[in-house]
């Protein structure tokens, strides 16, 4: 059997929906003594603190950095393009256990942008993507069930020590995760595919009916079918804006692919060709109800 999790302190930079619902998860568990919440906003840390998200906070134009010499461990959970300036701020200060781990949606980008500022910490960087989330920000959206059944993906690469990347399952495992490993470069195609393009789509669709002279209308008239397709273009702009740039090359390939499937559905249309038509909505139903189906079956866990 493994020791239970016990962590004395843990700064959580970026203290969201992501960073404070870990924050919750681990002080409902009990395995935290501390967490030091630090994030641009001083109206988001005072959010934090008074919800008993984090038990003290400083904000990124502060010394926040000395917060990371005594902490077990660092959660950065800001938008990934603040990750390089945020490695490197903190590089020349962490403590010689203190592991760092990541909540973003892109991993190479980050891999890159660790081995770049760590140096000889760079074993003790563990890079994660929690798959868990909603549509809303901030601290005030965090709870501490948020990751509860649910997946965090690990992808440490050949330099991670392989202590940290248990301790930092672990972290999540007492967050009710299910944690897994993955390839770096096979996550970031997966993700561009059933994550990143689903949010640029549902954006770009919110967006375009936004811009007609009429949008009143439209909105007026919208239902279920619109509301479930595009709840997650209520997400925070700015962090998927950085996760589109960040994994371009993916997001790109997958954006071809969806306009050449769509242009073969539109043909489908125009040819008035029903029967095709049904087959290939047949099939996506199919897909769409083994999914559901299989994501409602219980997980057991190894407990050795």
């Amino acid at each position: 059997m493994h020791a239970p999790l016990q962590l004395g302190k843990v700064v959580v930079v970026g203290v969201g929906l992501i960073g404070g619902s870990c924050a919750l998860a681990l002080k409902r568990a009990g395995c935290v003594g501390e967490v030091v919440g630090v994030g641009r906003t001083q109206a988001n840390l005072d959010v934090a603190v008074a919800r008993g998200v984090v038990d003290r906070a400083c904000t990124l134009d502060g010394d926040w950095t000395r917060e990371v010499a005594d902490a077990d461990v660092v959660l950065v959970a800001a938008p990934v393009a603040q990750f390089p300036a945020l490695f490197v701020a903190m590089s020349g200060a962490l403590g010689t256990g203190t592991l760092v781990t990541d909540a973003g949606s892109t991993k190479q980008d980050v891999i890159d942008a660790a081995a770049g500022a760590f140096g000889p910490a760079l074993p003790r960087f563990v890079p994660g993507h929690p798959i868990a989330g909603t549509e809303h920000t901030g601290a005030a959206a965090a709870f501490p069930s948020l990751f509860e059944g649910r997946s965090v993906i690990l992808t440490p690469i050949a330099e991670t020590d392989a202590a940290a990347t248990g301790r930092v399952a672990a972290l999540w495992q007492a967050c009710g995760a299910r944690v897994t490993t993955l390839d770096a470069t096979r996550h970031d195609a997966i993700f561009a595919a059933v994550s990143h393009l689903p949010h640029v789509l549902a954006f770009t669709l919110v967006a375009e009916l936004a811009a007609r002279p009429d949008a009143a209308a439209y909105f007026d008239h919208a239902a279920s079918g619109f509301r479930d397709f595009t709840r997650i273009a209520a997400g925070s702009p700015e962090m998927w804006r950085d996760v589109a740039l960040a994994n371009r090359d993916a997001l790109l390939t997958e954006i071809d692919g969806y306009a050449e499937a769509l242009a073969a559905a539109r043909a489908l249309i125009a040819e008035g060709d029903g029967e095709a038509l049904a087959a290939l909505f047949g099939e996506a139903s199919r897909a769409r109800r083994a999914w559901e189906a299989a994501r409602r079956q219980p997980v057991v866990e190894d407990k050795g």
